[in-house]
């Protein structure tokens, strides 16, 4: 499915269609709240919402070292206050997660990356026990914080924790379909390097649509559609397999230490930041992403 925001204008169209739309008709305060914020991808994802001149505010938590990052970030010379948050201290009898309040309340875009990686031999689907239960309780908290607030889920395996997600919300009865979103940027950003590296063009000049899921066989780039393109049934085959599985060849690059860390990162920011454009008002702003839909047998789709 096709995620999209789009003017005011065409949203009585666009409401009969597979699109989303979130336009505003002027721009507003914005603030951003990264869930995962100290980890492998919450920290680059959050330096570069940082250099954003779309955002107002970054709210940043994890359970630890959310502090200093956002110490670490606040030096540079750049629009969005920036607070980092951590879980309440520990105590007797137990109370709230008051640093989860504080990141989430008032909060537009949520973005959530939290959880834990994959390491080699493992797949998407090796994380869901842990993950999905990471996901549970940030989306809990969402629920009650920021009701209304798009929520960008990155943390794997996204075609089982936006699910998740969606019935946390339902049980909550704050669900929104047009506000759930699995954030599959990084299939598009993939697609576009590699198509534009066997083609000899700039990325910036290619545009793969990627629809299906975040996972392996599921993740279908459109390469089709791509006009120009020139390639032979072998090269596409390869195009096509290294889009699917380019989570992989840098979890074994990694040897262990990591995985799609970075240009996850840039992805989510990309999905973010088109977000708080579109909401603000901007026309035209389309991406992929992996949500609700009616549109094959599976209630998911990008």
């Amino acid at each position: 499915m096709i995620f999209s925001r789009i003017a005011p204008s065409l949203s009585s169209a666009v409401a009969k269609t597979t699109v989303r739309s979130f336009s505003n008709s002027s721009a507003v305060s914005s603030k951003v709240a990264v869930l995962g914020a100290a980890g492998g991808i919450g920290q680059p994802l959050s330096m570069l919402c940082k250099l954003s001149n779309e955002i107002d505010e970054l709210s940043m938590y994890d359970i630890v070292g959310t502090p200093g990052v956002a110490a670490d970030l606040s030096h540079i010379p750049s629009k969005p206050k920036i607070t980092g948050c951590l879980p309440h201290p520990g105590s007797w009898p137990p109370r709230s997660d008051d640093g989860l309040a504080e990141a989430l309340t008032g909060a537009d875009v949520v973005v959530i990356p939290a959880g834990v990686p994959r390491k080699p031999g493992m797949t998407r689907d090796d994380l869901f026990n842990t993950n999905a239960s990471i996901v549970k309780k940030l989306v809990e908290g969402c629920a009650e914080h920021c009701p209304e607030a798009v929520l960008a889920i990155i943390s794997n395996p996204v075609n089982s924790t936006v699910p998740i997600a969606a019935e946390v919300l339902k049980k909550k009865g704050v669900y929104d379909k047009t506000k759930l979103c699995g954030v599959t940027t990084l299939d598009v950003c993939r697609a576009n390097t590699f198509v534009a590296n066997s083609q000899g063009w700039h990325p910036k000049d290619v545009n793969v649509t990627v629809i299906g899921g975040h996972a392996g066989i599921t993740i279908l780039p459109l390469f089709s559609q791509v006009p120009g393109m020139k390639v032979s049934d072998e090269e596409l085959d390869a195009l096509t397999v290294r889009t699917q599985f380019g989570g992989d060849e840098v979890v074994k690059a990694k040897a262990g230490a990591g995985s799609a860390t970075l240009s996850m990162a840039y992805a989510g920011y990309i999905f973010t930041e088109n977000v708080i454009r579109a909401m603000n008002g901007e026309k035209g702003i389309v991406q992929c992403a992996f949500v609700e839909s009616d549109i094959t047998e599976s209630p998911f789709f990008a």
